[in-house]
Formats: C-alpha cells, structure tokens, sequence
C-alpha cells in the first residue's frame, strides 16, 4: 500500500504530523501497536505556549473541556520546604496557563482528529523492518494475524526512545546504576492546592504532581536505578512504585501533607530507562519526533510540548514544499532546515532540563540551595521560564500548498 508519508507512532508527536499532513491533502498511514485508549507513564501537563498549536489542530475546545485547572502557580517539595511562585505567563493571543490532561484522553483526541482528516489507520499493529531504496521506504507491519508492506518517500519516526527493536534509533543498552526509570500514579482525594504543579525533589530522582482532569493528582518521577533497588530493600513488600512513593513521601513534607488523605486511582505504570539527549541530525534518513528527536529531562515538564511542536516545526517544512518532496536531495534539504528549527527552539531548554536535573538528585546541591530559595521563592518562577514555558514556537498558522497535494505514487 502507497502513501504520501509514514507515520510510526500515535502519540501526541506523530499525530500532530499526521492530522497536519492529511489536512495539506497528503495521503497518510498511522502504525500504532497500542489499542486506544491507554494510560502512558508522563507528566501529563501542557504549556501555555502549546495552546495556539492545540487550536490551529481543532482540537482546542474538546482540551478545555476536560483538562485539569489551568496551573498559575509552580513549586518546591523537597525535605521539609514547601515553596510556590508565579507560573510565569505566556506572551501572545493565547496568553495565559498551562493545563494538564492525561494521555488515555490527549492522544485519542489527536488520533481521531488526524483520522477524520483523511489518515489511514493502522492499530494495533507492529512496524518493523524497514528498508530504504531508489528513494522510498517500505516497512513491513503485523498485526490481526496477518502481514503487510507499506511504502512512502516519507517516514516520521515518533515512537518514543524508551522501547527496544528493530526500528532507527532502537537499541538495547546495558543497565546502569545511574538508569533514570520512571514511575506515574494518580490519585484523588489530594490535598494538593488546584492551579500548583509542584516540583518534587529527593535523594537519587525528582518527580512532580498537578491537577488533571476528572478530580485527578498525577504524580511522576524518575528515579536512579540503583536508588530504587535500595527502595526495593527498604520496603520489601511493596512493588516497585509504591516502594518509590514510600521514599518520595518521607523526603518531601508537601508530599505527605498532599497524599495523607489520598486514594490510589489505578495501577503504578512505569517505564524506562528514559534517553536524555539530542538525536536529531541533520543527515538522517527518517524524520524524527517527539522524544525520538530529543528528549528533555521531564524535570521541567515539557515532553508533551516539545513532542507536538516539534511535529509542527517538521510538517509546515513539508507542506511549505509546493513540489513534493520525492527527490532524495530536497528531502536532505528538509532535514537540514528541520534539524536547524528543532536546536533553535529546544537546544536550550535541553541543557536546562539537564542542569535542574542534576542539581536535584544531588543531595548536597539541595542542602545548599534549599535556604537560597526558601528566601528568593521567585527563582523558582525564572526556572520555569528557563524551562520553555514562555518561549512561543508556534506563531503563525502552517503554510498551506496551495493546492491539494497529489498522491506521489
């Protein structure tokens, strides 16, 4: 089966593209191996500055309607302090909040609407094989018991760094003592003031909570492997997050206080090792998404934005190419401008994350800033614009062609 463009992938990453790439008149294929919907290890909140995106897609209204509070204010739980600041707001049309909404909710919203716009779906089913020549890709998928073969000029790869297999960029690694693995819950019945998205920070990982939709706590963290075997020690019987939940509660006091009267909603999902880095480059054969392009420490809890903007920054390039881009020197041309798009827009915010990060699961760094902030509460507001939460990437609705494109096969 023919298509314009491949996407690999139904997060909020590849169905961005996708639901974009349709709308231009490209012919579009989805591969999911997950049925929808499905809860998802992530921090589950979306910055203000992702909002005109999430209106340009038509999806806009149905988030409002079901995200969580908007969240006006960031914080601190890390041993006994309990600090919050201003939520520094976004410039623009769109000024205002971040809002959280979990990812059973966010990534059906987006699948459907790349659908109803023209994509074909392929779910549950398995990408795998892919082999490039004479200027297309063919991939091989399964699923439902059979096998079929995809090919299309285009490939966007956005199935997330954290899985193993055969695909660009797949690898297994060796387990590290210093694996960042990570962990979600939610809860209901918190004490967690609406509207403040706290940062969690204890010995050997950090996390964070916030309001969601339909009354829910997410709480989120990564945690060194070897300081969750030590959780796993301490607390014998518990599984592996509540073990992680147990040492989060008695080295954050605003923890404890959120969750004294809390109820588990669900099971503990995790995930990992996490990948933080840049992976995109300039000379790629795929194009990448999402955490496959890069990936930011989710102490700053940017994941989903950066996932969503970085499809936006990759399929205005495609679309804006009146003539296709079937010739291997105008995809190399592509790749080049998108990777230059993508370090311009997240370069930055990668290092902080990796900066906050390191501090954070550093007791000592803690120890000797925790007085510093305690005083200044306002450094906490600076950190979170140094995180991207004000740095618009969206500013102008995607170039158009200005006719529908015709299908390249």
């Amino acid at each position: 089966m023919k298509y314009d463009a491949l996407v690999i992938g139904a997060g909020p990453a590849g169905t961005t593209a996708a639901l974009m790439l349709a709308r231009a008149g490209w012919s579009v294929a989805i591969v999911e191996k997950t049925a929808f919907p499905r809860r998802k290890v992530c921090g589950e909140f979306i910055s203000a500055t992702s909002m005109p995106l999430l209106h340009e897609l038509g999806v806009s209204d149905a988030f409002f309607e079901r995200a969580g509070p908007e969240v006006r204010r960031v914080g601190l739980f890390a041993d006994k302090a309990v600090l919050d600041s201003a939520m520094p707001q976004a410039a623009g049309s769109f000024a205002g909040w971040g809002r959280a909404l979990g990812r059973e909710h966010l990534d059906t919203l987006l699948l459907e609407a790349a659908v109803n716009a023209g994509a074909r779906l392929w779910q549950p089913w398995s990408a795998h094989e892919l082999h490039a020549g004479n200027q297309i890709y063919r991939c091989k998928i399964t699923g439902e018991g059979s096998e079929r073969e995809l090919v299309a000029p285009v490939v966007i790869g956005a199935y997330g760094s954290w899985r193993s297999g055969a695909l660009p960029l797949q690898s297994v690694e060796p387990h590290k003592p210093s694996d960042l693995l990570a962990f979600k819950a939610h809860f209901t019945e918190c004490e967690l003031p609406a509207g403040l998205m706290p940062l969690l920070v204890f010995p050997g990982g950090y996390g964070g909570m916030v309001h969601s939709d339909g009354g829910r706590v997410s709480l989120s963290c990564c945690i060194r492997r070897d300081q969750l075997q030590a959780c796993r020690r301490l607390y014998p019987r518990q599984r592996a997050g509540e073990s992680v939940l147990e040492h989060i509660k008695a080295s954050c006091l605003g923890v404890r206080r959120a969750l004294l009267h809390a109820r588990l909603r669900g099971a503990w999902l995790s995930a990992g090792p996490i990948r933080p880095g840049i992976r995109i480059r300039s000379t790629q054969d795929i194009f990448l998404v999402g955490n496959l392009a890069g990936e930011a420490h989710p102490i700053v809890a940017e994941g989903i934005s950066m996932a969503m903007q970085s499809a936006w920054l990759l399929s205005r390039r495609l679309i804006a190419d009146q003539d296709g881009v079937t010739a291997r020197r105008r995809i190399s041309e592509v790749h080049r401008e998108y990777a230059s798009d993508w370090k311009a827009c997240f370069g930055m915010r990668l290092r902080m994350a990796a900066v906050f990060a390191h501090l954070a699961m550093r007791p000592g760094a803690t120890t000797l800033l925790l007085p510093l902030l305690d005083r200044f509460p306002k450094i906490l507001s600076v950190g979170a614009q140094l995180s991207g939460k004000t740095k618009q990437v969206v500013r102008a609705p995607a170039p158009v062609s200005s006719r529908a494109r015709q299908r390249i096969m």
